[in-house]
């Protein structure tokens, strides 16, 4: 880290602490040239994700949006709100630790349905019935089929 007040490069940590609910580090060093003291303060380099709709269009990944749409699914249906935002984190953490900038629709869509077929079936079913855009009650007969092999 280099001194503000003589430009030197070398420096120790003399304190750090969390601030902002841990989101950032506060660190208080020296200079070992001049042996003045300064305060830097560290935070994650967070590389916002895009989604890719399906028509193309591009927009900032919106854990709110994926949030409602499970819980769309889960309506009348007896899974804790803690449940989903557990599944929720770990779909966002999925996404984060693939290192890719931009993920589609439907990757995020198939993430989404691995959780609910884990969390409930009908709220599975649910979802993949918008999801998949079932055309007629043979495709969701056919989805149903597929879940009760799967037993």
């Amino acid at each position: 880290m280099k001194c503000p007040f003589c430009g030197y490069e070398e420096s120790r940590v003399i304190d750090s602490r969390p601030t902002d609910e841990g989101e950032r580090i506060r660190r208080r060093r020296e200079c070992l040239k001049c042996q003045k003291r300064f305060t830097t303060y560290e935070m994650i380099e967070s590389v916002p994700l895009i989604v890719v709709k399906r028509d193309k269009s591009r927009e900032a990944f919106d854990r709110t949006k994926l949030f409602n749409g499970m819980l769309r699914a889960c309506e009348k249906r007896p899974v804790p709100v803690e449940v989903l935002e557990d599944a929720v984190d770990q779909i966002e953490l999925t996404l984060q630790n693939s290192l890719k900038r931009e993920v589609t629709s439907m990757q995020i869509g198939e993430l989404c349905m691995e959780y609910l077929k884990k969390i409930d079936e009908v709220a599975y079913v649910r979802f993949a019935s918008v999801y998949r855009q079932f055309k007629d009650i043979n495709t969701f007969m056919d989805e149903l089929n597929k879940l009760l092999h799967e037993k």
